[in-house]
Order: structure tokens, then sequence, then C-alpha cells
């Protein structure tokens, strides 16, 4: 569900968020790379794992932001119920 009220937009840093997904980006190129040319599979996974933890330090930069953020200004307490509901689907998700 989509809250509609002011927190609707990105609450993370914008900038500190597109370099870290500019540079999850670049490690996967450079997997896709070492995939095609064949390379030893543990350097691969590393890759893979180097990849995953830096999207893993995006999302929690973008949940810490919305906890801090769209949480903390829900208008009412049932808005906050709301948002904190979220919180704990996504993380179910993440924890699965």
């Amino acid at each position: 569900m989509i809250w509609k009220g002011e927190c609707a937009a990105l609450m993370a840093d914008r900038t500190k968020v597109l370099r870290l997904l500019k540079t999850a980006r670049g490690q996967l190129d450079g997997i896709l790379k070492m995939v095609e040319e064949d390379r030893y599979c543990i350097d691969i996974s590393q890759q893979v794992m180097a990849a995953e933890a830096m999207l893993n330090r995006v999302n929690r930069e973008i949940l810490a932001a919305h906890l801090r953020g769209c949480v903390q200004q829900a208008a009412t307490a049932e808005d906050r119920e709301e948002k904190v509901e979220e919180l704990v689907s996504t993380l179910d998700k993440i924890l699965k």
C-alpha cells in the first residue's frame, strides 16, 4: 500500500543512495564480464557477495531514513501504525 501523506518520496540522502547504486551497478558489470571471460567460480562468487552487500547497504540507508522520516512524521497514531506495519512487512521479506 502506498501512503499518500507527505512522505511519498525518498527520504534518504539521494546523493549517497545514487552513489551506492552506481557502485553496485559497476560491480554487476564486472561480474558479467567475469562470467563472459569464464573466470574462476570462487572469484565470481566473492564479487556477487560484494554486490549483495552493497545493495543491502543501500536498503539499510533507505529504510533507516524511512523510519527516521516518514514514520516519525506520520500525522496520527493510525498513520504511524500503518508505517510500522509496512516496515515490518519489508523486514519479513528481507529476513526470509
